[in-house]
């Protein structure tokens, strides 16, 4: 299956044509700094499986881990863009479901990357 198809990477995909446009009603003094971080993240996140996708072995498992990484920041500016009002209570559980959702799919996929011993 194509990984354009695959469900974490169109899931990643939805949260970033959600994002950007969201992102884009922040206030101005915001978006050259908290804005930028929060779609680097998420930008990072999604770079980082298609990364993951092209390797084998310990180089997909680092290329994951990356991911998880980004993954955990994104939810971290997610929760302050909650916390500075930025986001509605309605688009923060949106945005929650949407990263938890990732999130399993990215742990399934370290779980069957990972070597057993």
């Amino acid at each position: 299956m194509p990984a354009a198809e695959t469900p974490i990477f169109t899931r990643t995909f939805d949260l970033l044509a959600w994002l950007i446009p969201l992102t884009q009603r922040f206030p101005r003094p915001l978006r050259h700094t908290f804005t930028h971080r929060l779609l680097s993240s998420a930008f990072d996140f999604s770079e980082a499986i298609h990364r993951a996708n092209l390797r084998r072995h310990g180089e997909r498992l680092a290329a994951l881990k990356q991911a998880d990484e980004a993954l955990n920041n994104l939810r971290h500016y997610i929760r302050l863009a909650h916390r500075l009002t930025l986001i509605s209570p309605g688009q923060y559980e949106h945005a929650a479901t949407l990263t938890a959702e990732i999130g399993k799919l990215l742990g399934g996929w370290q779980k069957i990357t990972t070597p057993t011993s």
